[in-house]
């Protein structure tokens, strides 16, 4: 039998979250995280999915990522599922940012790598810790493809109308700066599952999905394809987020400099760290947002109007540039659990055809789901992401035909 497993890798800059998924059947085998690498209190959570075991935990230092892999390695091998496996067929890596010039899922080798690190001014929190996780895990096991799936590599599809800046042409080509867009392995996975919720192909509907995490992007996908999305040159742009700005005049940091003597890393960590949810009220947790709201806190109400503000002129401009949307997808932490935003999001739309029915929108849980009325003109669905599972499929269908 040919090998079939594949290994996802998120890398980040202190930590590693992985999963081993076979393909033959889309079966998990396992997953986990080593976190706070490079401490003496690193964690190391597995769990075994195939067998149905129970989660194990160890504490103690992991140095660095070649370490934190290793655990991970004795982790699996525990299982039976150790990283020498004839069945292991290749290593999926989510990688942030791919720039213009990756626009599919592609095996690593020297150029990919190079080019992957020429783009770390424009992700310098996030492709740095990817190529450290490509680098440790190829030493590892040289023998496997190591495949790069791209957070960025779906929204290569806008249009130049999209993801054109209005500035100098010439100083954004210089300096690469136009939008790319993140989050695309969830977007391209979650507006796949609406299609199949609707009964229909990606090609047949147009949908906007909206992934609400502590970092939140709007996408519009027509026919299978994004055609707009919120984020832009860097996460920074569009929707409010847990600790993000989101959307706001650009003129506003050159006040903050020149009028409030920040520097320009002072007014990056306050835009990306210290706003949105939390810069507002204290808070970047919705539930605990919804909780001081019921007591009536004003300023966590505030926070929250702001958010969902925000939230509908996106869903209304898609709406706009899509034509004819089928459904409103939510997905992510907030997205797939929070039904007040669900509600919120959509309240006064009913002109565009978007509602949602109070008891199908408070059940929790239970997978892909349709929360519009019966008969509702778009749908309106909760959508859970499965960014792990796009990258395993994309890697697969790359490399798996070849064995």
């Amino acid at each position: 039998m040919s090998p079939s497993r594949v290994l996802v890798l998120n890398s980040g800059s202190s930590s590693v979250k992985y999963q081993l998924l076979d393909m033959a059947d889309s079966g998990r085998l396992a997953s986990g995280l080593v976190e706070r690498i490079g401490e003496r209190t690193s964690l190391v959570r597995h769990t075994p999915l195939a067998s149905g075991g129970e989660t194990r935990e160890r504490t103690g230092p992991v140095a660095d990522h070649e370490a934190a892999l290793k655990a991970m390695g004795e982790e699996l091998a525990a299982d039976g599922l150790g990283l020498d496996s004839p069945e292991l067929l290749a290593i999926g890596h989510r990688v942030v940012h791919g720039g213009k010039y990756f626009t599919d899922p592609t095996v690593i080798d020297e150029r990919v790598l190079a080019e992957i690190e020429r783009l770390i001014p424009v992700a310098p929190l996030h492709n740095p810790a990817n190529l450290t996780g490509i680098r440790t895990a190829t030493a590892l096991r040289p023998d496997l493809p190591q495949v790069a799936v791209f957070d960025t590599a779906f929204h290569t599809t806008m249009p130049e109308s999209a993801a054109r800046y209005a500035i100098d042409v010439e100083t954004a080509d210089a300096h690469r700066v136009r939008r790319y867009g993140f989050h695309g392995t969830s977007h391209a996975y979650v507006s796949r599952a609406t299609a199949r919720l609707l009964g229909k192909a990606p090609e047949e509907v147009n949908v906007i999905v909206l992934h609400l995490g502590n970092g939140a992007s709007a996408s519009a996908v027509r026919a299978g394809r994004c055609v707009d999305t919120s984020m832009g040159l860097t996460p920074l742009e569009g929707l409010v987020m847990g600790t993000r700005s989101g959307d706001m005049d650009p003129a506003v940091i050159f006040h903050l400099m020149r009028v409030g003597g920040m520097s320009a890393d002072d007014v990056d960590t306050l835009l990306n760290k210290k706003s949105g949810l939390v810069g507002l009220c204290g808070d970047n947790d919705m539930r605990e947002i919804r909780r001081r709201i019921s007591e009536g806190d004003e300023r966590a109400k505030l926070a929250f109007d702001i958010y969902i503000h925000r939230l509908k002129k996106y869903i209304g401009a898609y709406y706009a540039v899509l034509g004819r949307v089928d459904a409103v997808a939510f997905t992510a932490g907030v997205g797939e659990n929070a039904a007040e935003v669900r509600e919120a999001a959509v309240a006064g739309l009913e002109g565009l055809g978007l509602a949602v029915d109070g008891e199908r929108n408070a059940v929790r849980g239970g997978g892909a789901r349709l929360v519009s009325p019966e008969g509702a003109r778009v749908a309106v669905a909760v959508v859970p992401t499965d960014e792990e599972m796009e990258i395993a499929q994309q890697t697969y269908a790359l490399v798996g035909k070849n064995n």
